[in-house]
């Protein structure tokens, strides 16, 4: 493989491109980027192989918890529909979330209950292992994606980049619905020509399978079509068939993936449902996210994005300008740039763009790497292996240095008592120790049926939006006066066998507690520092006295 890239370098039309990459000015870049795509230097399947390990311990060492769609809007709806019980929030009674995502791990739980492992641990683990098989195949493809637009020395830098970046570590093997939208937006990226930098006219197959799976994340996300609106738009510019295109890939791809959908969501709500469309209404004619809080305009670029990339920012720009790729670093702009003129912001919603902005990092890591070589070219390379030049080792031990600690922090410690404290009620049910259980704290801040997985009374408190703009739920009421609240509350609620509530509340709550024969039993450790609360230190756990 390393005769076949010297061949390319020495070609004139290559001489300005350090790493072989296809030109779309040189009559020979076709077969320059099939070498590349075909015949990697490592191949496609033990990349996969060593990106599925990788993803697979990753799963293992994610214990905290980061954001209630993770159980809320996947697991515990995929619970309801294998085993019959499971909360479904508001989102769908108002029709704004299909259940294609969900279904996928309805089918785990239901191989899980027919093999008798719809255990603790397994119910608890098996979702997150999952996940990490589909994050694997995205990593797979951003290697390929690398390799098809600079070549397979880009392609491991950029690899490097993905699986050593704490975001991507922290968050790509939680069963979000953003993760599976990432995992099909690297796919997809793949087989889109205009995104390719031969001048052939490569397969329609390829652009109708590109279209296909973009279609697909579109019905797991709605909000993913701002990536797709700009691929379809760059796509139409680009190509020669433009008719063909419109009427005959993207008009008959999107309705058929939409009505298979729709008919899906139609079988499990029992009516027809176009999620897509209940989505734009609430989400973007009604601005209903701006109801969780929201952000200044430029919140993704001074914080969100960044602390997502962090130490891997300034090789991103450094990529993105030598590079010269402007139309995937376009993409990053315009997603950012849009998504920015939404009030409701979250990291997660930009997620699909991290790896891109990642490839970058690996482009400038592989100019590094190469730049002391004594041509400047990538022949030079051959001995990068064994004996690094001093930059790359700095900025090796840099990348590692800032990204290890913050991924093993935020995955094994930070906000990790809401899990804990589920885990260990999911143990306790099995004794017959719990009988019900009573969450005294802010909505939606642990796991549910989907973690404890037995059907006993529950109650957390709601915070369905109202139609009344600045109405307090119920979680904020309690929020602004736990003891008042919850004196209110008892007077007409049926003993529960089981309190959970935050430190902060405890404290003010503790007296009432006591009052009503309820006596602490264990307390999860939480976090160190405040997220958008008061420091939440400890998740308490407290037992009505003779259980």
């Amino acid at each position: 493989m390393r005769q076949r890239n010297k061949a390319a370098i020495s070609s004139p039309s290559l001489t300005n491109n350090p790493f072989g990459k296809p030109n779309s000015s040189s009559s020979d870049s076709d077969q320059t980027e099939e070498a590349h795509d075909s015949n990697p230097s490592v191949s496609s399947r033990k990349v996969f192989a060593f990106c599925l390990a990788f993803r697979l311990v990753n799963a293992l060492l994610v214990q905290t918890y980061f954001n209630p769609d993770e159980h809320w809007q996947a697991l515990e709806v995929a619970h309801r529909i294998t085993f019959g019980y499971g909360h479904l929030t508001w989102e769908w009674k108002k029709g704004i979330r299909s259940y294609l995502h969900p279904l996928i791990f309805a089918l785990l739980y239901k191989v899980l209950a027919l093999l008798g492992l719809d255990t603790p641990l397994f119910m608890i683990k098996a979702p997150r292992l999952l996940q990490s098989m589909f994050s694997a195949v995205g990593d797979l493809y951003l290697y390929k994606l690398s390799v098809l637009l600079f070549g397979d020395h880009v392609a491991k830098w950029a690899l490097f980049a993905q699986l050593t970046n704490w975001f991507m570590f922290f968050c790509s093997t939680r069963t979000l619905s953003n993760t599976a939208e990432t995992v099909l937006t690297l796919v997809s990226l793949y087989y889109w020509p205009c995104l390719r930098r031969s001048s052939s006219k490569p397969p329609l197959i390829s652009r109708k399978l590109g279209l296909a799976i973009a279609a697909l994340a579109c019905s797991i996300r709605p909000t993913s079509a701002i990536i797709w609106l700009y691929i379809g738009l760059l796509e139409l510019f680009v190509t020669r068939d433009r008719l063909r295109f419109i009427f005959l890939e993207v008009a008959p791809i999107g309705i058929l993936v939409l009505g298979l959908t729709c008919s899906l969501d139609r079988l499990i709500y029992g009516s027809w449902i176009i999620v897509p469309l209940n989505f734009l209404k609430f989400n973007f004619l009604s601005s209903g996210g701006d109801y969780y809080g929201t952000h200044k305009w430029h919140w993704y670029f001074s914080q969100g994005f960044t602390v997502m990339v962090l130490s891997f920012l300034p090789f991103s720009i450094a990529g993105i300008l030598q590079s010269k790729e402007w139309k995937l670093s376009g993409l990053i702009a315009w997603v950012l740039g849009l998504y920015s003129m939404l009030g409701h912001k979250e990291f997660r919603f930009v997620l699909p763009m991290l790896p891109i902005a990642l490839m970058f990092s690996g482009y400038s890591l592989a100019t590094i790497s190469i730049s002391n070589s004594p041509s400047g070219k990538r022949e030079g390379y051959s001995n990068v292996s064994s004996k690094f030049p001093t930059k790359i080792q700095l900025a090796i031990f840099f990348l590692l240095a800032t990204n290890i600690p913050m991924a093993l922090y935020m995955s094994l410690i930070h906000q990790r008592g809401t899990e804990d404290v589920m885990n260990h009620l999911s143990k306790e049910v099995l004794n017959e120790k719990v009988k019900s259980i009573l969450f005294l704290m802010p909505c939606h801040a642990t796991p549910y049926y989907s973690t404890l997985h037995r059907n006993i009374p529950m109650r957390f408190l709601d915070c369905t939006p109202s139609d009344e703009k600045g109405m307090p739920d119920e979680s904020d009421l309690f929020m602004m006066d736990p003891v008042g609240f919850t004196s209110e509350y008892a007077r007409k609620w049926s003993l529960p066998s089981h309190i959970v509530l935050f430190e902060p509340e405890e404290k003010l709550l503790r007296d009432f507690l006591v009052s009503h024969s309820f006596r602490q039993e264990k307390r999860f450790f939480h976090a160190h520092f405040k997220v958008d609360r008061d420091l939440q230190a400890s998740v308490a756990l407290y037992v009505l006295t003779g259980q």
